[in-house]
């Protein structure tokens, strides 16, 4: 069993932007600049936010964070974003989610400048994914390439089963993992909460990408031997021993099913940082006139 160090990844990916943005300074260049939206304090997203932000400064890039309380009304919030998309200065719009529940998420990722758009999800960008077409790739599943490319983990011809079909994760990850790319050329099996024999399901797949949002879901009798296990989830369980009194615990029942796997991410330390490391990659692209990758 190896272990999928999204964290060791994410760091070799970010001293070579680092050092990308470098020459672009020698050279009298512009550097990337990404700007990012917080709307109220939700402690999960200030604490994305924040890891956001300090990546960029790592990689040389500069960043604007906007900060806005809960009650900012849409139309203010859209206002925002079309002025991002007007400055030239500004590569790429991140706005955190969730928002509140008065703001429509459509809404918002559609007023997004689709070239600035880095974290994959206007219809426009989705729409030439779908299609193969050079694009912004969702931060997640492009990070999940990523690091299966890293670790050279075979995936032609092996049968790849997701579990959760949202349009941020489980349902980009199904289309890139089924391209005819290195990695990809799997057989995907999309499941979800309605799907019948899901453990049997599961225990056919070569590869498990576990995008559920359920603590544990994925227990050892569910994994067959030598299977791949890319752990998505980010779920915060009472803890009483911990100082915080939670820990976090991935889809995936980690002790149980690693002795099974040939690789498997940590919760922490997995998925997570590669997800950073895939957006600052977008951004970079962005900077430099690409129109994002085509894997």
């Amino acid at each position: 069993m190896q272990i999928l160090d999204g964290k060791h990844v994410s760091e070799a990916i970010k001293a070579q932007l680092a050092a990308s943005v470098a020459e672009l300074k020698a050279a009298g260049k512009k550097v990337p600049h990404l700007a990012a939206i917080l709307v109220g304090n939700n402690p999960a997203s200030e604490t994305y936010v924040a890891s956001k932000v300090k990546s960029c400064a790592a990689c040389g890039f500069n960043s604007t964070l906007l900060r806005f309380d809960e009650q900012i009304s849409e139309k203010h919030l859209l206002d925002q974003i079309i002025l991002l998309n007007e400055n030239p200065d500004i590569d790429g719009i991140l706005v955190q989610l969730p928002l509140p529940k008065h703001i429509s998420e459509e809404l918002v990722i559609n007023t997004i400048d689709p070239s600035k758009d880095v974290d994959g999800f206007h219809p426009m960008n989705v729409g030439k994914m779908v299609s193969g077409l050079p694009t912004f790739i969702p931060a997640t599943p492009y990070g999940i390439m990523l690091m299966l490319e890293h670790y050279n983990v075979p995936t032609k011809g092996k049968h790849a089963v997701v579990i959760g079909r949202s349009h941020i994760v489980g349902t980009p990850v199904s289309i890139l993992l089924s391209r005819n790319t290195n990695p990809g050329n799997c057989t995907v099996t999309l499941t979800h909460s309605h799907t019948h024999n899901l453990a049997d399901i599961c225990r056919q797949a070569d590869i498990i990408v576990a995008a559920i949002g359920k603590p544990n879901f994925v227990t050892a009798d569910m994994v067959k031997e030598g299977a791949v296990i890319v752990d998505v989830g980010i779920n915060r369980i009472e803890d009483a021993s911990k100082k915080s009194g939670f820990r976090l615990v991935g889809d995936v029942k980690f002790d149980e099913v690693a002795p099974k796997a040939s690789y498997i991410t940590p919760v922490p330390g997995g998925v997570g940082p590669m997800t950073i490391a895939a957006l600052l990659k977008n951004t970079y692209q962005a900077c430099i006139g690409q129109k994002g990758s085509q894997n």
